[in-house]
């Protein structure tokens, strides 16, 4: 399949701060010459994940911990007792390359599907004695480790790092700096969400009273003050589903359910930044899909110039004005004929001949996956 999945969303939050920068304040980004709010692909990436509509079953899990998870994992699962399990699973990681420092932590983020946690589980209890070698006082190094591994370990280990089908996995990648072989290429690209329009840094003066203070005292018990802004972004993604397809290991019913659960997941998505003060829970406006044949077309340099609102008018209407005219503009010039959209529409300004009008984020998601599907029967 030749063809890129696209989604561009129009959401405006209220005051917020979504994902913040080494100062605490809300990062931002200079786009056409004026400033622009801005949330991480990063960020926006994170809320994708802890989405509930993201299938927990093939779901991966970033973390430097995995002796814990591992030992956790042999206990109940398998009824295996604390003693000396430490030293068989640093020898099963070994024999993958893996090594885990004097922490019990290993040497970086290691992004894996439960599928391949479960796998490295079923092999130290299938070869529990096997690994029971003695432990050297002497640090090894990651080679050594895995010279040490017995050979039956080490074969079934390769076979072990395939991605495990996890979605997440599958869609943003992994690199794995030691292990290059067992590397996936993202499937998905995910832009840095900027605003429309140019942003005004904002601070919020606040102060906290002392419940217990007494009437001679005077003045606050806390003085601080917290950075925010209120923002219309443009949020774009793109899906390459022949790579995604790739990535599932052929898997073509957990790539339909997968890109149902993700377009589902990605209008759903916020970012937890300072929630607690904020609570902007302010869904999408307008989220339209775009089935692509030639290549992408990211269609934020339609807020090249910011919007600006009119008397009386929100933001979020005129940018769903000016990234219609843009699309049509661009697609003229670098569009294929069967090329297509859908949409949903809150602001009610997109043009009603431009695609498909849907009325709820599950049209949304099954023409998402029907697209697909009929696109791999072609």
């Amino acid at each position: 399949m030749s063809l890129f999945i696209e989604f561009h969303l129009i959401q405006n939050f209220a005051p917020s701060n979504l994902n913040r920068d080494d100062t605490g304040a809300p990062k931002d980004a200079i786009f056409g010459g004026y400033r622009r709010a801005r949330i991480s692909s990063q960020c926006l990436k994170r809320a994708v994940r802890q989405t509930a509509e993201f299938p927990a079953g093939h779901q991966g899990v970033r973390t430097k911990k995995l002796l814990e998870l591992l030992s956790e994992q042999l206990h109940t699962q398998f009824g295996r007792e604390a003693e000396d399990m430490s030293t068989r699973i640093q020898l099963a990681l070994a024999a993958a390359g893996l090594a885990v420092k004097e922490d019990g932590k290993t040497e970086y983020l290691l992004f894996l599907g439960q599928q391949e946690i479960n796998g490295f589980a079923q092999l130290i209890d299938q070869h529990w004695d096997s690994l029971a070698a003695p432990a050297s006082s002497e640090k090894k190094s990651k080679k050594d480790a895995k010279a040490s591994a017995p050979a039956e370990v080490v074969k079934q280990a390769k076979t072990i790092m395939n991605g495990g089908k996890a979605l997440d996995v599958a869609l943003f990648g992994r690199m794995l700096a030691d292990l290059p072989e067992v590397n996936q290429d993202a499937a998905c690209q995910m832009a840095h969400a900027i605003s429309t329009h140019r942003v005004e840094r904002e601070f919020d003066y606040f102060t906290a009273v002392d419940d217990k203070g007494g009437p001679e005292e005077t003045g606050a018990g806390m003085i601080g003050q917290v950075e925010f802004n209120s923002a219309t972004f443009y949020r774009y993604t793109n899906i390459n589903p022949a790579k995604l397809l790739d990535n599932l290991q052929g898997d073509r019913e957990l790539l339909l359910n997968g890109l149902r659960a993700f377009t589902l997941a990605l209008a759903r998505a916020i970012p937890t930044g300072k929630q607690n003060t904020f609570a902007a829970h302010n869904p999408p406006s307008f989220i339209g899909v775009v089935i692509r044949h030639a290549s992408p077309i990211n269609l934020a340099n339609a807020f090249e110039t910011p919007v600006y609102a009119e008397r009386g008018q929100a933001l979020t209407k005129p940018s769903v004005v000016k990234l219609a005219e843009y699309d049509s503009a661009l697609s003229a010039v670098y569009g294929d004929p069967r090329d297509c959209w859908a949409y949903l529409d809150l602001s009610q300004a997109w043009p009603q001949d431009k695609g498909d009008k849907l009325n709820s984020l599950t049209e949304l998601a099954d023409w998402v996956a029907q697209h697909i599907a009929n696109a791999q029967e072609a």
